[in-house]
């Protein structure tokens, strides 16, 4: 039980997973806003502005940055890994999303000539824009820093 509570008292990591949920709450905002309803959906979908993985991996690599040092291999590793998470969000999963959106449409085209088949749909939001991830990633250094002040 003590290592749950060390886990609980580790600022880097809680200012990380606020970021990552301030970054779900903005979606549900920004989607309230651009279409004047609730959907709670968009807290547990993929894809969407800012980007709530890249807000994640920007603060975690910011407060080990912050807590162990700029120089550190703790920061190196952080920041390595936070690169990767954004490019994959902004690159790997926004082709798939595309190449989703793809196969969607040859999948309606083969209904409309063979509607016995099974019509499942692949999920196509799947990624970020850069835009999105570039977002995310201000938003996560960002809560990171306000969070160094307030301690």
């Amino acid at each position: 039980m003590q290592d749950i509570g060390n886990i609980l008292d580790n600022r880097v990591l809680l200012v990380a997973l606020v970021a990552c949920v301030i970054a779900q709450l903005l979606k549900l905002i920004i989607e309230v806003i651009q279409n004047r309803k609730l959907s709670v959906q968009v807290l547990v979908t993929t894809g969407g502005m800012p980007s709530s993985h890249s807000a994640l991996v920007t603060a975690l690599a910011t407060g080990v940055g912050q807590t162990v040092g700029w120089s550190s291999s703790e920061f190196a590793v952080a920041t390595v890994f936070a690169i990767i998470v954004m490019y994959d969000a902004a690159g790997v999963r926004q082709a798939a999303g595309k190449q989703a959106r793809i196969l969607n449409q040859m999948i309606d085209e083969l209904f409309n000539e063979h509607p016995e088949f099974n019509q499942d749909r692949l999920k196509e939001l799947l990624g970020h824009t850069p835009f999105e991830v570039i977002a995310g990633f201000a938003l996560g250094i960002t809560i990171s820093c306000l969070a160094r002040y307030a301690y």
